[in-house]
Order: structure tokens, then C-alpha cells, then sequence
């Protein structure tokens, strides 16, 4: 079933017409309506293509948070074979929003970390939304620890609104746990790619973001805070997250400018929700271009490399 955003309400309309006529035509044999229907689809088509032609930054966040958007376990479901998932931070517990273990993607030996917020509601509170605690960060450590130590790529796949904000978590040392996860993203000497395939929020993504080589998809977004949160904090009214999502140039197209990103991995039309065998196929073969990249570099040049890329973020845009 399809989900129409706000702004998608007019395609909805049309879509939804050339559903009933041919609807019509399947109970009723003697009534040819599939000449009308497909005239609807050609409209269709035609307003899919002048609404994602030139997205606002606040409508990118909500294609970003689409539901219907692949999440990182079809991801792995479908681009990686063998996974063999790794669970708790061998301190407190084990933590639903974030996904890791061994893999295999294509012929070549992997980790893969990510955050999965779920698909409907009952997958959604099982997995906090996306939204990791420190157990989350610290099972992501092992991880990286064991990617280092046998000399395996590390890919991370970025969607989550953010680190989770419970007094539980904070209790548990949740910023330490962020600022560790970062800390390990910058010492492996393993090649690090990572993929914003959503929404990257904050510390909570950077804390697997801290690549070789960041890419996003088109209409994802990355960001140190979301729209509504800004908004809140600098104009007290939440509903102005239009103007904040503006001020934050957090569209992955702004983010390349800047030199936060290294790639934009294209959507189909109408965003990734539209296909998504056919986008997850396309992100496969961005990551393993981009570990092929980095594969001939020794573990000292990758760290460098890195650390590098971080110090450098924000000067090409200053530049220009």
C-alpha cells in the first residue's frame, strides 16, 4: 500500500482514479476503460517528475523519513550474504536500534553496522525508532574492534533521528558511549564507508559516520539537529521547522558543497520508496566502489586519510 506525503496529495488523487477505473473494468469485462487509465498514469508520471524535480530541504526530510524507505535491515537482506549478527556490549545489554555483525558483500568479507528503525508499529517500538543507546554504541566498538583486528571493511548505513535522550541512557554514560564509538571510527585501519540512507541526526550518526568515504542519498539528510528541535530552540515555535530545515543545509546536495560527503548516491523518481530493490541494488555497487577505492591504502595512510577529511570539513565551502 502506498503512503503519500503531504505535498504527494495531488499525485495520490490521480493515482488513485486510475486504480478505480481499471478496478471497474476487472468487475465489469464489457467496460474498456484501460485507455483512460493509462492517460491518468501518464499524468501521474508527468507530476511525480515536477514534484521531485526541485524538492524544498523540508520536504527532503519528510521523503527522508518516508516509511516505505528501505531501512538498514533490508539492506542487509538484501545486499549481504552470511551475516552473522553480533548482539550486547558485553557491559548491560543489547540494543534493538542499531544492527551488526559479519557479512558478506559480494565475494569480499564485511562488517556491517547500522541503525534500523522498524517498518510499522510494532517494529518501530522494538527498535526505539532508530534511536540508540549506549549499549548500541558500545556493540558497534566490538564490532569495529573485530573489523580491525582481522582486517575486514567496516560499512555503516546511517538512519536514525538521532542518539536516544532517556534518563536511562544518559544515566548509562550515553555521550561517553557516542564519543568512544567516534574515537574508534577514527583509530581502525580498515577501510570505513558510510551511507546515509535516511535521516543522519546528530551525534548519533556521526558516532558512525566518522568515514573514509560518507555518501547520501539523494534525498536523505544530515544533520546536527532536526528542523523541529531548531526551530523550538531559536524561534520557540516548532512549526517553523520550514525555515530551520533551510537555515541548516542539511540536504545531501548542500552537504557535498561543504565537503561533509563525498558522494551522492541518486534516487529514482519519486524517491527511494518508489523502488527499492532497485535502490538498494544501486547502493550496493556505490559501497563496493567505495571500499575498492580505499582497498590498495595501508592502515597507517587510512587512518591519516580520515582524520584528514575531518580537519578539512567546511574549508571547500569557505573556499568558494
Amino acid at each position: 500500500m502506498n503512503h503519500y506525503l503531504e505535498f504527494e496529495k495531488p499525485l495520490a488523487e490521480i493515482e488513485g482514479k486510475a486504480e478505480e477505473l481499471r478496478a471497474m473494468a476487472r468487475t465489469n469485462e464489457d467496460v474498456d476503460l484501460e485507455k483512460e487509465a493509462v492517460a491518468l498514469d501518464k499524468k501521474a508520471a508527468q507530476m511525480l517528475q515536477d514534484l521531485y524535480k526541485d524538492l524544498t530541504p523540508w520536504r527532503k526530510c519528510q521523503v527522508a523519513r518516508h516509511p516505505n524507505r528501505p531501512h538498514c535491515k533490508d539492506y542487509i537482506e538484501a545486499l549481504f550474504s552470511e551475516y552473522t549478527p553480533l548482539a550486547g556490549d558485553r557491559n548491560f545489554a543489547e540494543d534493538d536500534a542499531v544492527m551488526g555483525g559479519l557479512a558478506r558483500l559480494g565475494d569480499r568479507a564485511v562488517v556491517v553496522i547500522g541503525h534500523e528503525k522498524g517498518a510499522d508499529t510494532k517494529s518501530r517500538l522494538h527498535h526505539n525508532f532508530g534511536m540508540a543507546r549506549p549499549e548500541g554504541y558500545r556493540k558497534a566498538i566490538r564490532l569495529m574492534d573485530m573489523a580491525d583486528r582481522f582486517g575486514l571493511p567496516v560499512v555503516t548505513l546511517i538512519d536514525t533521528p538521532g542518539a536516544y535522550p532517556g534518563k536511562g541512557a544518559e544515566e548509562r554514560g550515553q555521550s561517553e558511549a557516542i564519543a568512544r564509538s567516534t574515537e574508534k571510527c577514527l583509530q581502525i585501519g580498515v577501510p570505513l564507508v558510510s551511507v546515509v540512507i535516511g535521516e543522519g541526526g546528530s551525534g548519533g550518526a556521526v558516532a558512525f559516520a566518522t568515514a573514509n568515504r560518507v555518501a547520501m542519498l539523494e534525498h536523505s539528510v544530515y544533520s546536527v539537529i532536526s528542523p523541529e528541535g531548531c526551530a523550538s530552540i531559536l524561534w520557540k515555535d516548532a512549526e517553523k521547522m520550514r525555515d530551520a530545515a533551510e537555515a541548516l543545509r542539511l540536504t545531501a546536495q548542500d552537504l557535498h558543497k561543504l565537503g561533509v560527503i563525498d558522494r551522492i548516491i541518486p534516487e529514482l523518481q519519486g524517491g527511494a520508496q518508489r523502488n527499492r530493490t532497485q535502490m538498494m541494488e544501486t547502493v550496493g555497487k556505490n559501497i563496493d566502489t567505495m571500499i575498492d577505492e580505499l582497498s590498495g591504502f595501508s592502515p597507517k595512510k587510512l587512518v591519516a586519510m580520515r582524520r584528514q577529511k575531518f580537519l578539512d570539513i567546511g574549508s571547500k565551502g569557505l573556499a568558494a
